[in-house]
């Protein structure tokens, strides 16, 4: 770890008039978040990431030919407020300009009318340039450009339709992908087999650069999947009809069997958006049922404000409503408060109760748990079913104890070979996946992370669980994965700070002493990478460059995730109580705090969240934990 990165100075305390407390602001904190649970029981901010969502839901229009004026004008005006000075866009707030983001929302300005010599769009295509061209961009973005015409699909690589065959041992069968590219990878086969290419009303010359990027040479196991995409390219020109044919059925099939209630397929926009391109190119008129939900349930993710039009990549409905309830049950809400039991009613609904694709690895285990958005019961995840279970273990609701007993059961069942916890499968630790030339971006497995088996562990102890083999299994690999400097990494929050805020916790609620070593060292760690605003922040670069571990500006949710540590650990000393100040001094004067650094995680290193409702959920819980610590002494 070095201390040579720059910190972003933190926003000032607000000016809220008389000296508040911690029982002030979490009276106000607590207020806020009661007043957004939506009648039904839910809570849901919004789940905010970068412009390609825009840019691609444009180019999903104009290749299905649904394209309509207003949408595009909206959209446009979204993606140019994103526009960062220099021309570029970024992946996520106050990060370094990207080059694939950059390259498509271009695209989208010029499907909107902007002129290549406009000031911004020629800042924008001067960067592209600079940084190799749309040549140097990742595989996605140039397999948009395939679709227009802007790329020869000869230059991408191959993944062709009959790796839909491939049995579940075998390796590099779909079910050796995580589920979000799994489900991504599938329709995407079917695409590039059929090789469709629907002109661009405009070129794009003036994104290329002079020269093409060097390759290095492929040396070991990435020489042999070149030789592997070489092969298939050869394949590709000349295929098993036969067998051709009956992959692309079976591709389809696999396809339609996965589109959820509300049309969307795994809830997120990838797969969503290559699912409707390969049914429509498999003859699904925009007309069939099929394509009718899909495009219809867009428009559930798309919000409209005064900023323009921008589609949320994803929804975390059941994802927020546990972490809410469990924020106010640690703001003192008893277990029957109207709130709480509303909520209550509305995550049973939600159980998942069918098999999904979970159901490869461990066809045996009797189905339970609860997933991430509305619709979505093919994949339940660990770490919402964690969460879920803490929630309505607090909660008085004579209906509860059955669903908490079969996510429990279905959540212990999900533990890989190693003890520990991933989000959506078990054992989907395939090393082969990642070096296809094919996957140049984003996590493409879900192997065990150290937050998401804190959370599992966490729940469990919760119901008396703690002595039983699979939390000791689960505890050892913590043990196991604490990094040198005694922190753990964040999977799927950013980052170290958001590892350490969950593993503490769960080790103590597990039975491991707060004078432990292992816990000593984690709190050692969060203290020294305190901010002098008292306050903690970790930029998420630190995902690729170490000298960005533990600093960053200082957020709400990361002092909350800090403060959950430090309190469970037993801290009572100044780090806490700095940190408190610091949610106190900057909550706004509605309750809840500004937040725009994106602290969340979709892929480390490629894709990042900003959940608008970390902001005040994770504030509330350590607050409430706090002042109850405090009542306790």
């Amino acid at each position: 770890m070095t201390a040579t990165a720059p910190v972003e100075p933190a926003g000032e305390p607000l000016e809220t008039g008389a000296p508040r407390t911690a029982a002030d602001a979490l009276a106000a904190a607590r207020d806020h978040l009661l007043g957004l649970q939506a009648k039904q029981g839910w809570w849901k901010g919004e789940l905010q990431t970068n412009v390609t969502m825009d840019a691609e839901d444009l180019l999903l229009r104009e290749f299905l030919g649904i394209r309509s004026d207003y949408d595009t004008r909206e959209a446009a005006r979204w993606i140019r407020s994103q526009q960062a000075p220099d021309g570029t866009w970024a992946n996520f707030h106050g990060g370094p300009p990207d080059l694939s983001t950059t390259a498509e929302a271009y695209v989208a300005l010029r499907l909107a009318g902007d002129a290549p010599d406009a000031e911004h769009m020629a800042r924008a295509a001067a960067f592209v340039r600079a940084e190799g061209g749309l040549a140097a961009t990742r595989v996605f973005t140039r397999f948009w450009l395939a679709l227009f015409g802007a790329w020869e699909w000869d230059d991408l690589p191959v993944m062709p339709p009959e790796m839909i065959f491939l049995p579940a041992w075998f390796p590099l069968n779909v079910y050796d992908w995580g589920c979000w590219a799994r489900q991504t990878i599938v329709p995407l086969t079917v695409v590039a087999a059929l090789r469709p290419v629907r002109p661009l009303p405009f070129g794009l010359d003036e994104l290329h650069a002079e020269s093409a990027p060097r390759r290095r040479p492929r040396l070991g196991w990435d020489g042999a999947f070149h030789a592997l995409d070489k092969a298939l390219h050869l394949y590709e020109k000349r295929p098993r009809k036969g067998l051709r044919r009956a992959a692309l059925l079976r591709a389809r099939d696999w396809i339609v069997a996965r589109q959820e209630q509300d049309g969307c397929w795994g809830g997120i926009q990838p797969p969503w958006v290559y699912s409707l391109i390969a049914l429509h190119l498999l003859g699904y008129g925009l007309d069939h049922p099929v394509m009718r939900r899909g495009i219809a349930g867009l428009e559930r993710f798309t919000i409209r404000d005064a900023q323009g039009r921008r589609l949320e990549a994803c929804q975390s409905p059941v994802w927020d409503t546990v972490l809410a309830m469990n924020a106010l049950a640690d703001a003192g809400l008893p277990g029957d408060h109207p709130a709480l039991l509303r909520a209550a009613d509305w995550v049973l609904g939600e159980e998942v109760r069918g098999p999904g694709d979970w159901s490869v690895r461990r066809p045996d285990l009797a189905p339970g748990g609860w997933a991430f958005e509305f619709d979505n019961d093919l994949y339940p995840d660990t770490d919402d079913t964690a969460e879920a279970i803490l929630a309505l273990n607090r909660v008085r609701h004579p209906g509860a104890e059955p669903a908490i007993e079969r996510g429990v059961r279905w959540m212990a069942g999900m533990a890989s070979k190693d003890g520990g916890f991933a989000a959506f499968d078990a054992d989907n630790t395939s090393r082969l996946v990642a070096r296809l030339p094919f996957c140049d971006f984003g996590a493409v497995t879900d192997p065990p992370s150290a937050d998401v088996t804190a959370h599992v562990v966490e729940a469990l102890c919760a119901r008396g669980m703690a002595r039983t083999p699979v939390v000791r299994r689960a505890v050892v690999w913590l043990l196991k994965h604490q990094e040198d400097d005694g922190s753990w990494f964040g999977r799927w929050g950013a980052n170290h700070v958001y590892g350490t805020g969950s593993v503490v916790p769960a080790l103590v609620a597990a039975g491991v002493r707060p004078d432990a070593p292992v816990i000593r060292r984690a709190v050692g760690w969060l203290e020294r990478h305190q901010g002098a605003d008292g306050g903690w922040g970790e930029d998420l670069r630190s995902y690729r460059d170490a000298a960005w571990i533990g600093r960053g500006t200082s957020t709400a949710s990361q002092t909350a995730w800090a403060l959950l540590a430090l309190l469970a650990a037993g801290e009572r000393g100044p780090a806490v109580q700095r940190g408190i100040d610091w949610l106190v001094a900057r909550q706004r004067p509605d309750g809840t705090w500004d937040e725009d650094e994106f602290t969340g995680t979709g892929f480390p290193g490629d894709f990042y969240i900003n959940y608008h409702l970390y902001r005040l959920v994770f504030p509330v819980s350590a607050l409430g934990r706090y002042l109850a610590a405090q009542d306790a002494r």
